[in-house]
C-alpha cells in the first residue's frame, strides 16, 4: 500500500501547489512592471506541473505493477492481462502523449521518460534524429536495428542511438518493451527510406538538372517576351501614323500622333515590366519548388503576387457599395451647384431680380455657396473611404489641416477681405478707382487681389487685406450718377478783373470735349494771396475712364483763352513801392 499512499499524498501536494500557483498569478496580473517575472514564473510553474504529473503517471505504473505482482499467484494469465490493459486504458484517458512527428507524418507517441528526460524532449529528440538519418545524401535504410540489453531496448542506426524504449514505454503500449521496439523499428526504417527518396543524392541529381532545364526555359520565355513586345511597338508605330487623329480640345492640340505613340509605347513597357517580374517570381518558385528544403519559400514567393491581388480584390469588391453611395452623392451635389450657377449667372445678367439683391453679388455668393456645397459632399464621402477610420488615415488629415492652418493666415486674411469688399460694393469690374497714390482701371477682381490697368497701361495686383485698410476713391460710381468733378487751379494777378478770369475759365470749360453742360461749370475764387488771386474750374465729366484726356483738353482750352484775352498766367511777385507805381487792382477801381 504503501506506492498507494505516496501517489494520494503527491496528488495533494500538487493541488496545494496548483493553487497557490494561480493566487499568485492572479496577483501578479495587476503589476505591469513584473510582467517578464511573471513569464518566467509561469514557464517554470508548468514544467515543474509536468513533471509531478510523469510522476503521478510513474507511481500508478508501480501500483498497477505492484497491484498485478501480488494477485499474480490467484489469477490466470489471461484475467491478468485483462485487469493490466484496464488500469492502462484509464490512465491513458487523463494522460498526454508526446507524438513524434516527421514531417506532418505521427509515427508514435510517448507518454514515459527515461531517466531525467521528459517525454517531451524524448519525442523531440527522436524527431531530429529521424529526420537527419532520412535527409542525409547516402544510407541505407537497412541499417536501422534493435539492440537488446537487460533494461531497456535501443533502436539504433550504426552507433547512432535513435531512441531507448523501456519497460514503461511496453506498458503504455500494451505490450512487451521487446515487441514495441521492433514495431517502432518498422515504422523508421519506412520513415526514413521516404525521406531518403525525397532527399537523397539521387533525387538531388535530378533536381538540379530539372533547375538546368527551369533556367533555360526562363531565358526562352524572356527573350520571346522581348521580341513579341518590339513586333508591339513597331505595330503601335504604324497604327498611330496611319489610323489615329490629332486629339483637339478647343482649338488646342491636347494630343498629336507623336504625343500618343509615346504615351502608348510607355503604357506597352510599363506593361512588359511587369510581365517580366511576375515571369521571374514564378520562376523563383519553381526553382524552390525543386528542392524540398527551400520548398516553403516557393509558397512564400508566391503569396507576395496573389495575397495582394487578392486583398485588393477583396477590397474592391468591399468598397463596391461604398462606391455607388460616393457616385450618388457627387452627382446630387455636381447638378445642385450647377442649378446655383445657372441663377447666379441670370442674376448678374439682370434677367432675375430679387430685391435687396444687387446683380454684383450674384458671382461671389455663387462662389461661397459652392465652397459650402462642396464641403458638406465631403463630409459626407470621407467616411465611405477606404480605410478612412484608421489611425494613420487620421493621422495624415490631421497634419494635413494643421499645416494649412499654419500656412494659410494670409490667404484666409485676403479671402475674407475680399468677401467683405464684395458686399460693401465698394467698387466693380470696371471702375476707375483711386486706392492711395493709385489711379486706375479695375480689370479682375478674385478672391484674394485685385487688379488695376493705370492710364499708362501698368496692371497693378493689389491683396484684398490692403484694401480693406485703405481708403478708396471710386470715380465711375459718381460718373454714373451725376458726372463727376473735374477742377484745375490758376493764379491771377490782382489787376484783372474776377467777372473777366470766371468768363473765360468757363467758355475753356464748355468747349472741352467730354465736359457736361447740365449742370453747369462754375468758378470758385479759392485763395487771396498776397500777390495774385487764385481760382478753380469746376466741371462735370461723365467721362471716368479719359479724364487725364479730359484734364488735358481743359488745361490747352484754358491757356488758349487768356492767351486771346492778352491775359498772363502767372503768379507775380513783386515788392510794392508807394512811389508812383501803378496800384495792382482793375483800372475801373482806381482813385482818378
Amino acid at each position: 500500500m504503501k506506492p498507494k499512499i505516496k501517489y494520494i499524498f503527491l496528488h495533494i501536494v500538487l493541488l496545494i501547489y496548483a493553487l497557490s500557483t494561480s493566487y499568485i498569478n492572479a496577483q501578479n496580473t495587476h503589476q505591469n512592471t513584473l510582467d517578464s517575472i511573471q513569464t518566467s514564473r509561469i514557464e517554470q510553474d508548468s514544467l515543474r506541473i509536468q513533471e509531478l504529473e510523469v510522476q503521478i503517471q510513474e507511481l500508478k505504473l508501480n501500483e498497477i505493477a505492484f497491484i498485478n505482482e501480488k494477485s499474480s499467484k490467484g489469477k490466470a494469465d489471461s484475467i491478468k492481462k485483462a485487469d493490466q490493459k484496464r488500469q492502462i486504458d484509464s490512465l491513458r484517458l487523463v494522460t498526454r502523449g508526446f507524438p513524434v512527428i516527421v514531417e506532418g507524418d505521427t509515427l508514435f507517441s510517448l507518454y514515459s521518460r527515461r531517466g531525467g528526460v521528459m517525454p517531451a524532449d524524448r519525442a523531440k529528440k527522436t524527431t531530429d534524429m529521424i529526420v537527419g538519418l532520412g535527409k542525409k545524401l547516402t544510407m541505407k535504410p537497412d541499417s536501422i536495428y534493435v539492440f537488446e540489453s537487460e533494461f531497456v531496448t535501443d533502436i539504433m542506426s550504426g552507433d547512432q542511438v535513435i531512441i531507448t524504449l523501456t519497460d514503461q514505454d511496453g506498458l503504455w503500449q500494451n505490450t512487451t518493451r521487446e515487441d514495441l521496439a521492433h514495431q517502432y523499428l518498422q515504422t523508421i526504417s519506412n520513415k526514413v527510406s521516404e525521406l531518403h527518396a525525397e532527399y537523397g543524392l539521387q533525387q538531388k541529381i535530378k533536381s538540379f538538372l530539372l533547375l538546368i532545364l527551369v533556367i533555360f526555359l526562363q531565358i526562352l520565355l524572356i527573350y520571346l517576351t522581348n521580341k513579341l513586345f518590339k513586333k508591339i511597338g513597331i505595330y503601335i508605330k504604324k497604327f498611330t501614323s496611319e489610323k489615329l487623329k490629332t486629339i483637339s480640345i478647343f482649338n488646342y492640340e491636347f494630343l498629336n500622333n507623336e504625343k500618343q505613340e509615346r504615351i502608348l509605347m510607355v503604357i506597352t513597357n510599363i506593361i512588359k515590366y511587369i510581365l517580366i517580374i511576375i515571369q521571374l517570381i514564378i520562376f523563383l518558385s519553381v526553382v524552390f519548388s525543386i528542392f524540398p528544403e527551400t520548398e516553403k519559400y516557393a509558397y512564400l514567393l508566391l503569396s507576395y503576387i496573389w495575397n495582394p491581388a487578392k486583398d485588393i480584390l477583396k477590397a474592391i469588391a468591399s468598397f463596391l457599395p461604398n462606391l455607388f453611395k460616393i457616385v450618388l452623392i457627387y452627382l446630387f451635389f455636381r447638378y445642385a451647384v450647377r442649378g446655383l450657377k445657372y441663377i447666379a449667372n441670370e442674376i448678374s445678367a439682370e434677367r432675375l431680380k430679387i430685391k435687396g439683391f444687387y446683380p454684383d453679388w450674384a458671382m461671389s455668393t455663387y462662389q461661397i455657396l459652392r465652397f459650402l456645397l462642396y464641403s458638406f459632399m465631403l463630409i459626407m464621402i470621407w467616411p465611405l473611404l477606404p480605410n478612412s477610420s484608421s489611425p494613420v488615415f487620421q493621422g495624415v488629415s490631421v497634419f494635413i489641416g494643421l499645416i494649412i492652418s499654419l500656412g494659410s493666415t494670409t490667404v484666409i486674411g485676403n479671402l475674407m477681405a475680399g468677401l467683405v469688399i464684395t458686399y460693401m460694393r465698394g467698387f466693380k469690374i470696371g471702375d476707375q478707382i483711386k486706392l492711395n497714390d493709385t489711379v486706375g482701371n479695375v480689370i479682375e477682381k478674385t478672391p484674394f487681389v485685385i487688379r488695376i490697368r493705370t492710364s499708362k497701361n501698368e496692371i497693378i495686383t493689389i491683396p484684398n487685406s490692403f484694401i480693406m485698410s485703405s481708403q478708396t476713391t471710386n470715380y465711375s460710381a459718381s460718373a454714373r450718377d451725376r458726372g463727376i468733378v473735374v477742377y484745375s487751379d490758376i493764379t491771377v494777378g490782382y489787376e484783372i478783373p474776377w467777372q473777366k478770369v470766371k468768363q473765360l475759365l468757363i467758355d475753356a470749360a464748355t468747349q472741352t470735349d467730354g465736359i457736361m453742360l447740365k449742370p453747369e461749370p462754375f468758378v470758385l475764387v479759392k485763395e487771396l494771396a498776397d500777390f495774385y488771386c487764385c481760382y478753380q474750374i469746376n466741371a462735370y465729366t461723365d467721362r471716368d475712364l479719359s479724364m487725364p484726356r479730359v484734364y488735358s483738353e481743359l488745361h490747352q482750352n484754358i491757356i488758349d483763352k487768356f492767351n486771346e484775352a492778352g491775359i498772363e498766367i502767372m503768379s507775380p511777385h513783386f515788392y510794392a513801392k508807394r512811389d508812383g507805381n501803378d496800384i495792382m487792382m482793375p483800372s475801373e477801381y482806381k482813385r482818378k
